[in-house]
């Protein structure tokens, strides 16, 4: 599909053109193959290029006004101008090449008609194979980067690992659990701290309560949400039977000051006392602990952790206030029909999200039908390849979505 009058740009095609007359540094002027798409559109539906033009307009007048030697006045305002730049930076780098892509193709075509020496001809298809190539892997990538992005995405996480079924197994496999995320956080360069731990006297822990802090932190980590089941011959079974135990998983991100969750006093009880279980010195001698009741919904939070009864309420109140945000997160996308099962669940065997089987060496993502062969990496903190393959999974899903509402 070729624009014979590249050069001249009419009214109705002055919207569309716009970007080649303001930022002609970002693509080159020739590249106006999209007026051709956008105009064949008859229905008036806004297609995927429409969106694309629009983003690279905004960009460019992002661009114009971090340029402005005001912009750092408002620093609120230049924050959110370096946020936006950075959402759009990926998109614009697609789109661009995409663009110089289509053009290629058309040269190429173009060339192909004018060349008349055989051994040009092979290297001009060459180089249009490659090109149509290249295209309809942009496609797919353009598609998922216009994917709607989940505003929790960016924020740091409140984890909370609970024992489920199994006793004193289940505590154990729930502390492998915490330390297989401590793993995967420190390899990314996150920060990991401590809210709250019920340990027993072997090396388990029934309850577990961590913030991980690090960009994007739980656009990752929400996919490790539900029960997770263990098969293994536990260390006390005398008769070498493979033993079935249970945790579960909650992923909550941290609610942050953009967001304003109220907590009215009359409905929060907060019982101070001493800290339980091994700790340092002050740990277990002061009234360091908190615990917080909230009547309304029931929920009772407790930290421990830090030998100050003030950094302890914070740390206590945070996680409340993460876990109310995430209540009211679910009930909103059970009204929209999205639903969702809670991610604590009851820690039954039959909510198995995943499962690490120890005397084979699997580990199974019951999600997305992935089943790798590396047990003793995956409890180190490899996770990545089962959370790449739950975010191709999630995309796919939301492309087919988009797809029926097309």
């Amino acid at each position: 599909m070729r624009n014979s009058n590249q050069n001249s740009i009419s009214p109705n095609n002055a919207r569309n053109d716009i970007w080649t007359r303001r930022r002609p540094y970002i693509v080159p002027q020739k590249c106006v193959l999209f007026v051709d798409m956008r105009n064949s559109n008859k229905k008036g539906k806004v297609t995927m290029f429409d969106k694309l033009e629009d983003l690279l307009i905004r960009f460019e007048e992002i661009m114009g006004e971090l340029h402005e030697p005001t912009v750092t006045n408002n620093q609120e305002r230049f924050r959110k101008l370096m946020k936006e730049q950075s959402d759009l930076t990926p998109i614009v780098e697609a789109y661009t090449e995409y663009k110089k892509r289509r053009q290629d193709i058309e040269d190429s075509l173009t060339m192909l008609e004018e060349e008349s020496d055989e051994e040009m001809r092979e290297m001009i298809k060459e180089t249009l194979a490659d090109s149509k190539k290249r295209v309809e892997a942009l496609e797919q990538e353009l598609k998922i980067l216009l994917l709607p992005k989940d505003p929790n995405d960016e924020k740091n996480v409140i984890v909370e690992i609970r024992a489920g079924a199994g006793g004193d197994e289940a505590a154990l496999f729930a502390a492998e659990l915490y330390r297989m995320y401590v793993h995967y956080a420190e390899g990314r360069r996150w920060k990991v701290e401590l809210m709250n731990v019920d340990e027993i006297g072997i090396g388990g822990m029934k309850e577990v309560q961590f913030t991980i802090m690090g960009q994007g932190a739980y656009s990752v980590m929400k996919y490790e949400s539900g029960v997770h089941r263990v098969q293994r011959v536990p260390e006390t079974e005398s008769g070498g039977r493979i033993h079935t135990s249970t945790a579960s998983v909650a992923v909550m991100p941290e609610v942050d000051e953009d967001i304003d969750i109220v907590i009215d006093e009359k409905d929060i009880r907060i019982d101070v006392m001493r800290a339980s279980g091994n700790g340092g010195q002050c740990v277990n001698t002061t009234d360091s602990a908190v615990r917080l009741t909230h009547y309304p919904t029931g929920i009772v939070v407790y930290s421990q952790t830090e030998k100050s009864q003030i950094q302890n309420k914070a740390k206590a109140f945070a996680l409340l206030k993460s876990k109310l945000y995430d209540m009211e997160q679910q009930q909103r996308h059970d009204a929209e029909a999205e639903m969702r099962r809670s991610q604590i669940g009851t820690g039954d065997r039959s909510e198995k999200i995943r499962t690490y089987n120890f005397p084979q060496g699997r580990v199974t993502d019951h999600r997305i039908g992935l089943t790798i062969y590396k047990l003793d990496k995956v409890m180190n903190g490899d996770i990545q390849e089962i959370l790449d393959g739950c975010i191709a999974a999630d995309q796919a899903a939301k492309l087919v979505k988009m797809g029926e509402n097309n």
